[in-house]
């Protein structure tokens, strides 16, 4: 399915896993279905209400049950077998895009009930977060877990780009009610192809208590391992003060640099691209062991780049320091769900990654925080402010918290 040449050099070491292949074809269809989704969402909700208003509560129904659900899919992906269980979140994908499309098909829906099932979808896409990330580690182990997780974030990211290309012709070709049924059709997918991957060593040792008990342990577990909980302060941190700088793109390309709507979608792909070059260079790392002290270096940087955008209006300069911004912040994400998971045990793991899905839940709070900065100092000024406390925050970490810096 991948021709090996692709996989023989360095950088893409997991590859070489059979599983880890699938694994990666079945991540790609779910992005494509996720990437599709995210375009329909915005066009839909504005079409029906033409309220950006509404838009903003439709994108937080989907970004909601991240933080709501981070804890209680944790504890799930630590007590179902994760392949089952990323099973049944992608076939309640296809049921949630099934039944959007039936509505949209069959009439014109309130915009409330296609918010319903928008958060619908983001409960499906919290539990497939969590126990994606996870299950990569099930699959490769610690010694290729930075290189797995980066190229598991690639396929996101790439699928996520083609995904919102074909979004956009299908609702101008067919309709929104058809591009929903590709939507579930992506999901199906991935769900396909997960039935053709082998039980993994490390997920049949997940615990069989209940998930209340799960969810008790889950409290214990936070309070007695102080570095997933310094992780998981730092990963909100980075969330509420860096990713929320792509809300203000729109902004950039009316008011800053006068682009129009063409320039946004141009600016966009230059985010997502940057954000694929900074995958690539970390997968290329392998097993490399200073990962705490990248990790403190890459949210300073992540930083520094965000203060850059005050500096200068010019076009070409935005459009590098864009990509340089999102190579840092993929990069960074990634390394915070790496260390997350090999700071704990492999039947604590999915609690991990749902430590991790829960603490980047937050950025709603981050998205109306950097909204009202950018209405009282600008756009830049606001991202201003933000760079600079994220990166003085990252310098203080790692002076600070020699645990942290030290962490393989």
């Amino acid at each position: 399915m991948i021709p090996r040449f692709v996989y023989s050099g360095p950088w893409a070491s997991s590859l070489r896993f059979r599983d880890f292949r699938l694994f990666w074809v079945s991540t790609l269809f779910y992005s494509l279905g996720t990437g599709m989704e995210h375009v329909a969402v915005g066009w839909l909700v504005f079409d029906i209400t033409g309220s950006a208003f509404i838009v903003g509560v439709s994108a937080a129904a989907r970004m909601a049950p991240l933080f709501l659900l981070g804890i209680l899919s944790g504890a799930v992906a630590d007590w179902l077998e994760r392949r089952l269980f990323l099973l049944f979140s992608a076939l309640g994908g296809v049921a949630v895009s099934g039944v959007m499309a039936i509505i949209l098909l069959t009439g014109n829906p309130s915009v409330w009930l296609v918010i319903v099932l928008v958060g619908a979808g983001g409960c499906v896409f919290a539990c497939t977060l969590t126990t994606r990330n996870a299950y990569t580690y099930d699959i490769v182990g610690s010694q290729h877990a930075l290189n797995g997780l980066s190229l598991n974030q690639m396929a996101m990211q790439a699928g996520g780009i083609a995904g919102a290309l074909i979004s956009g012709a299908l609702i101008d070709l067919a309709g929104p009610g058809w591009q929903y049924l590709a939507v579930g059709a992506s999901y199906l997918g991935s769900a396909l192809v997960l039935l053709f991957i082998g039980p993994s060593a490390r997920a049949t040792k997940a615990q069989r208590e209940s998930v209340l008990r799960n969810i008790t342990g889950y409290v214990r577990f936070l309070r007695e391992n102080r570095v997933i909980f310094i992780l998981m302060c730092l990963t909100s941190i980075t969330e509420v003060l860096g990713f929320t700088h792509m809300t203000l793109l729109p902004v950039f390309a009316k008011e800053v640099l006068h682009v129009g709507p063409v320039g946004l979608g141009y600016l966009t792909a230059v985010r997502q691209a940057g954000g694929l070059i900074g995958l690539a260079l970390l997968a290329s790392l392998r097993d490399y062991r200073r990962k705490g002290l990248l990790m403190l270096a890459l949210a300073a940087a992540f930083g520094i780049g965000l203060m850059g955008f005050s500096v200068s209006s010019a076009a070409v300069f935005f459009i590098v320091l864009l990509g340089v911004v999102n190579a840092c912040a993929m990069s960074v994400d990634t390394l915070y769900k790496t260390l997350m998971q090999s700071n704990v045990a492999d039947e604590e793991r999915g609690r991990a990654m749902g430590s991790w899905v829960f603490s980047i839940g937050v950025a709603p709070v981050g998205h109306m925080g950097v909204g009202a900065l950018a209405s009282a100092l600008g756009a830049p000024g606001a991202l201003l402010v933000n760079g600079a406390v994220l990166t003085a925050i990252s310098v203080v970490a790692a002076l600070k918290l020699p645990t942290i810096r030290r962490l393989e």
